[in-house]
């Protein structure tokens, strides 16, 4: 297969395929943001055995499948390739969430989704792994990040806890938030599933984990140590769920500033897929590329 691609290579040091004898060969040389597909995706010479793939904007849209994405999956499973689907979305439980992607026609198993409870929970369990910190911590959140935290070993309380963990809820409270307040005031620490400011809703956006964040920093002067994406932690939790290496692992995502920069800061292969929310046009604004750009994953399952 390496003799039917020829690797480009953009000013920014990153690797991109482009199939030999196509008529568009110079005007993807000219155009580094161009789509490029390859007769299977390698790294290094190396071919990928991982895949950490984005959901909403990558496999789903709106609750719609995107068109290729259970035949990418399918061809995982076929092939015996490692997945995660991963999501800093924290209301829901892998089931739950595999179970809503049934519903739009998506057969994923429960294993083989990460979400950032999942990610903070195992960060927090690391912490006070050998360490002197407790295992008590005040939540706000829904059951995706409270099932995660006990199922680590977490006694969920708001007295004199460790933590104070937050996630994302329909139903912020201001009371839940006056007690997190006074909590972290106190000496508890500050943990955030994710930085997302808004939320999507069937009335618009809403507000998220990460304008809650900013009103309890404001209050209190500290900030949050925040363990999903953009952070490459929750790439590398998900990895270890795997038993995947960087050096063969790739990151699909839809968007630039938290799926591709965190794959990339992660040491993964990175492949941006143009059915979310990042578009072509978008990509001149950032300093860095990924190192494959796709229409979709409808473009990527023949690679594999």
């Amino acid at each position: 297969m390496a003799d039917q691609a020829a690797r480009l290579k953009s000013d920014h040091g990153t690797e991109h395929t482009a199939e030999h004898g196509t008529n568009n060969e110079s005007d993807r040389r000219t155009d580094p943001d161009a789509v490029r597909t390859s007769a299977s995706v390698y790294r290094s010479g190396q071919e990928i055995e991982c895949w950490l793939t984005d959901m909403d904007g990558v496999l789903v849209h709106e609750n719609q499948p995107i068109p290729g994405a259970a035949e990418l999956i399918q061809r995982w499973v076929d092939t015996s390739k490692r997945f995660l689907v991963l999501t800093n979305n924290s209301i829901f439980t892998p089931r739950d969430l595999a179970a809503r992607l049934s519903s739009s026609g998506l057969e994923i198993p429960e294993e083989n989704i990460w979400t950032s409870a999942l990610a903070t929970a195992q960060f927090l369990k690391d912490q006070v792994r050998g360490s002197e910190s407790g295992n008590r911590a005040y939540t706000i959140g829904e059951a995706g990040l409270t099932t995660a935290l006990h199922e680590a070993g977490f006694i969920l309380t708001d007295q004199n806890p460790d933590f104070v963990v937050l996630g994302e809820t329909r139903t912020y409270s201001f009371e839940a938030i006056t007690t997190a307040i006074r909590l972290i005031l106190a000496g508890a620490r500050f943990i955030a599933t994710n930085p997302d400011a808004t939320g999507p809703s069937k009335d618009g956006p809403m507000p998220a984990t990460g304008a809650i964040a900013a009103l309890i920093t404001k209050a209190t002067g500290r900030e949050p140590y925040i363990v999903g994406k953009p952070n490459p932690m929750m790439f590398r939790s998900a990895m270890n769920q795997i038993d995947a290496h960087s050096e063969t692992t790739a990151m699909i995502g839809d968007r630039m500033d938290t799926d591709i920069i965190a794959g990339m800061e992660a040491g993964l292969h990175t492949v941006l897929v143009l059915s979310g929310i990042t578009h072509r046009d978008d990509i001149a604004a950032y300093p860095f590329r990924p190192n494959q750009i796709l229409n979709s994953v409808a473009d990527l399952k023949n690679q594999i």
